[in-house]
């Protein structure tokens, strides 16, 4: 922790949350609010559908690579100027994709929106640790969590009045807007929160031998995929819900938000709780109780889909429960990341970002086409997914002291 902390913010401490829960809801708001114009684009854009999915995937492929830099850049430099920096240039990404002529521009522009949109994700977290100590950064991750499950709430549909009432363009404007809006406000407020002696250096030598010391950690490796992989048992859903919702649940497209209110509403309300438990719940029993939560309504899911038909009533608020039990082990398991390496707190968060995004790049490419025609697939791929988590926490925990 910075031992000039309570100097550097004397606001309220859930300001300081807003204004980095705003810095980790750029990326998934941006890929969600451009999702409902697809179709216009390719229009437009005279592009087939697989070159539609490509200014997706360039996205997320940018947002992964560049999650590995974020942390490493923010702990040699500061935390400050790597946030602007990132902004600055997602604005200037933003606006490249709004005056895209052809579908190549508008992939280009897309990979630098994601390259740029994960500084604030990753280095968001290394502030608040910087800022607070263990059970106060465990509070405020919650309520960056909670402000984070926003974004994809009200992404689509703000992008889908966008897309109908104006045109696919104004999706990008207005991401030019918040990109810019963003950038002012952490221009004004943000301090800097990472203490002169604590600076590391940016040559590749010791740069490479703290990647090789995180990477080959057993330790660390493991809070990573506890942290980062069960996400996916909920995140599986949310890739498939067409299918899921619209085939196997037939709900029409204005019932969907149903689905959403379930997985946000899980999300948010895990977040709260977990941020009520900070220093009334050891660490070790609040992750249990998260695990525990997953690991029996993940087998209640599949128990389900493999005896009956998928019905809205049950099959929704299930997942919304584990979204719930996931939101509140995983503040803890965050910070347990980034406190394996205090020195290096940013290089942790952008290996635990990149980890994440790889799996959820995985699940998106690969897993959920593959199960998504299934009810019962999808309910053992996303109890499979839980279960990696569960490995590793109970491989690990033994072994942090």
């Amino acid at each position: 922790m910075n031992p000039d902390a309570p100097r550097l913010w004397r606001g309220p401490r859930w300001a300081l949350a807003v204004l980095l829960a705003c810095l980790g809801m750029l990326g998934p708001f941006s890929i969600d609010t451009y999702l409902p114009a697809f179709a216009g684009i390719a229009r437009s854009l005279d592009a087939t559908p697989v070159q539609m999915q490509q200014t997706l995937s360039a996205y997320l492929a940018g947002f992964a690579l560049m999650n590995l830099f974020h942390g490493a850049l923010a702990d040699s430099f500061g935390r400050r100027p790597v946030v602007l920096a990132g902004l600055g240039l997602f604005t200037l990404a933003s606006l490249g994709c709004a005056l895209s002529p052809s579908i190549g521009w508008l992939a280009f522009f897309r990979a630098i929106q994601g390259m740029s949109a994960g500084a604030g994700v990753v280095v968001s977290r290394a502030i608040i640790r910087d800022m607070f100590p263990p059970a106060d950064a465990q509070r405020v991750m919650s309520q960056v969590t909670i402000y984070f499950g926003v974004a994809p709430a009200i992404a689509p549909m703000i992008g889908g009045f966008l897309f109908v009432h104006a045109d696919w363009h104004s999706i990008f404007w207005l991401l030019v807007l918040i990109g810019a809006a963003l950038w002012a406000a952490n221009w004004r407020w943000l301090p800097e929160t990472l203490h002169a002696d604590a600076r590391q250096s940016f040559h590749p030598v010791p740069l490479l031998r703290g990647y090789w010391d995180m990477v080959r950690s057993a330790r660390f490796m493991a809070l990573v995929f506890a942290s980062g992989v069960p996400f996916n048992g909920m995140f599986l859903y949310v890739l498939s819900a067409p299918v899921f919702v619209g085939e196997h649940l037939g709900l029409a497209p204005q019932q969907f938000f149903w689905f959403f209110l379930f997985t946000i509403g899980g999300i948010m309300g895990g977040a709260w709780a977990s941020g009520r438990a900070a220093g009334k719940l050891g660490p070790h029993r609040q992750i249990r109780y998260g695990f525990t939560i997953m690991a029996v309504v993940s087998v209640l899911n599949v128990g389900l889909n493999l005896v009956f038909k998928a019905e809205a009533w049950w099959a929704m608020p299930l997942i919304g429960v584990f979204s719930f039990g996931w939101a509140l082990m995983v503040p803890v398991v965050t910070l347990m990341v980034l406190d394996l390496v205090p020195e290096r707190r940013g290089m942790a968060s952008s290996v635990q970002s990149c980890v994440g995004s790889a799996a959820n790049a995985l699940v998106a490419g690969v897993v959920a086409p593959l199960v998504m025609h299934s009810t019962a697939t999808l309910a053992l791929a996303s109890f499979a997914l839980m279960a990696v988590g569960i490995v590793a926490w109970f491989w690990v925990r033994p072994r942090l002291g």
